[in-house]
């Protein structure tokens, strides 16, 4: 099987844009959200949102705001490219911390982005996303003594590092 430069091309910029939706969520950036998605691109996440991609994001940036921490894992990115046009399987599993009645609690949730593509004026982007939650739970969790020191906006220091601009 002979696989062209533009069809590597072509996988490479849509796995990177998989990886950068995480890293959004985590981050709570939404411009970085939105570069995601299509301008009229829809969300399908089943009861617990159906709508514009872009808005989603902004509802979770509101929704993480009170949580103490999250974390987005991709595995698994299966990718059939068809011309200007792909389709996407990547599991993921999305670990919530926050607190509930003076206790705290993680919801670990794992699922699959179901992802249809589009190039349009040479930019990819995701014209539907459906979530499909494989199972999850919610558990209390002992606090640990080691406090984490990543941050959940653009301040987090992985953006010196990734912008190359070496200030810390």
């Amino acid at each position: 099987m002979t696989i062209s430069l533009q069809a590597l091309s072509d996988r490479q910029a849509i796995t990177d844009l998989i990886y950068s939706y995480c890293r959004s969520m985590d981050r709570m950036d939404r411009e970085l959200g939105y570069s995601v998605w299509h301008e009229d691109g829809v969300a399908d996440y089943g009861s617990i949102y159906c709508g514009s991609g872009r808005q989603f994001v902004d509802w979770v940036c509101e929704i993480h705001q009170s949580m103490t921490s999250h974390s987005h894992q991709i595995s698994n990115i299966l990718l059939q490219l068809n011309g200007d046009r792909a389709g996407s399987e990547s599991y993921v599993t999305v670990a919530l911390r926050f607190n509930h009645e003076g206790k705290l609690k993680q919801e670990t949730v794992r699922g699959r982005y179901l992802d249809r593509w589009s190039r349009r004026n040479g930019q990819w982007g995701i014209e539907q996303r459906i979530f499909v939650v494989d199972f999850e739970e919610i558990r209390e969790v002992a606090t640990s003594s080691i406090e984490g020191w990543g941050r959940r906006d653009p301040a987090d220091m992985s953006y010196d590092v990734l912008s190359l601009s070496g200030k810390r």
